[in-house]
């Protein structure tokens, strides 16, 4: 039986090869017989009451194409709610795709999940503000270091991808001191001196940095790393181990797991998912089960 999905692309995302790849999932869960809404837009505001409306109407799948914003996108969306989330993975990252063993940058085996995946339940990550207003991400939330990377490389139109970013780590890094923050867990407050403090539903960001190598999405908590002070030429030896998630055993490297984060520092702004989130201070808490992602039925495939 036939889906009606509504689907919104960022035509841009993996070196511009987001749209081509949503336009070959579209026809291909067509000629699968599925009803396929367009909802992309020439803005992500736009596009995003698009799918508010489509969802309101009673889609059985919102799929997004692109990268982790878009997963970022479709996740605040769908959360909560009823409308199962499926992403179709076109970006450079892909960190909560490949962390839920989507396929990635394949349309083929993309529309199949789309279509005709089975839904799982994973846990989300909720903030809310003094105005009751609500923001969700699901990956991995960075306030430190990466952070101010993030903003210095957000200021350049040029270079694009992963070069604008270690250059801006390039220019960042000489001038960088620990920063006073205080983490509280559960209510157990720590005050510290550190170089960042990453928050993760997911285990990793930034394109495979397995910065909470052990976080899982369906376990009710959220690992937070704590990434103490240490010299400019030690953090130099630590990052490299990220990526394959050593870097826990560096005796500077502290993981706290709770229910309820509140991080407090000056003069941050934490991004999530890969994307702008909000300054801090701010409370995060786990929602378990808050979201339905399409997933392969057969696990890998």
């Amino acid at each position: 039986m036939g889906k009606r999905i509504g689907l919104v692309v960022n035509p841009t995302s993996g070196k511009n090869r987001g749209g081509a790849l949503g336009i070959e999932v579209a026809n291909r869960l067509r000629a699968h017989g599925h009803e396929v809404l367009e909802l992309s837009d020439e803005t992500a505001e736009a596009a995003r009451d698009r799918a508010i409306g489509a969802i309101a109407q009673g889609i059985d799948v919102l799929a997004v194409a692109g990268g982790d914003g878009m997963v970022h996108l479709g996740v605040n969306l769908c959360a909560d709610t009823k409308t199962p989330l499926a992403i179709i993975a076109a970006g450079t990252g892909n960190d909560i795709a490949r962390g839920l063993g989507l396929p990635v940058h394949d349309p083929i085996a993309a529309a199949d999940v789309v279509g005709s995946g089975i839904p799982r339940e994973i846990d989300v990550v909720r903030h809310v503000d003094a105005r009751g207003d609500v923001r969700w991400f699901a990956g991995v939330l960075g306030a430190g270091f990466d952070s101010l990377v993030n903003e210095r490389a957000n200021t350049w139109p040029w270079p694009k991808g992963r070069m604008r970013y270690n250059l801006a780590i390039a220019r960042e890094l000489p001038g960088f001191r620990a920063i006073p923050y205080a983490v509280t867990v559960d209510g157990v407050r720590h005050e510290t001196a550190a170089m960042l403090v990453t928050v993760g539903n997911g285990q990793s960001y930034g394109g495979g940095m397995r910065v909470c190598p052990d976080a899982s999405f369906d376990d009710g908590l959220l690992d937070v790393m704590v990434l103490h002070d240490i010299s400019t030429l030690e953090f130099l030896k630590v990052f490299p181990t990220v990526f394959k998630g050593t870097h826990v055993r560096h005796p500077a490297v502290e993981i706290l797991r709770g229910r309820e984060v509140t991080l407090e520092a000056e003069g941050i702004v934490a991004y999530a998912d890969g994307e702008r989130f909000l300054p801090l201070p701010l409370t995060l808490e786990v929602v378990p089960a808050a979201l339905t992602v399409m997933v392969p039925a057969v696990p890998g495939g």
